[in-house]
């Protein structure tokens, strides 16, 4: 078998590399979006009672983010199915079935 044949002729490398990107975008915006409604909080220390509550001086805008997280959805799915077509058109070539 040849190897890096996928690499030389497909844009799957780079697809693939996107895709992992995107989940990373998405786990940096989910775990933005869990601090702001624990106040910034890691979610397992809970404040004692009449402790010291701390004033965010970088509040998360919510909304915000979830039209990112929205967006950032979008692109997994294209990018996921246009790797999808790489494949199958990979497939396709090797099957042999250009046709006639």
């Amino acid at each position: 078998m040849l190897f890096g044949l996928i690499d030389r002729v497909t844009s799957a490398p780079q697809l693939k590399s996107a895709l992992d990107k995107s989940v990373e975008r998405s786990r940096g915006i989910a775990d933005r979006v869990s601090k702001a409604t624990l106040q910034n909080g890691d979610g397992f220390a809970l404040e004692a009672r009449g402790g010291n509550t701390k004033v965010n001086a970088n509040p998360v805008n919510v909304e915000d983010e979830m039209v990112a997280l929205a967006d950032e959805q979008l692109r997994f799915l294209a990018t996921s199915k246009l790797l999808e077509k790489t494949y199958a058109s990979l497939r396709t070539a090797i099957k042999g079935g250009g046709g006639a």
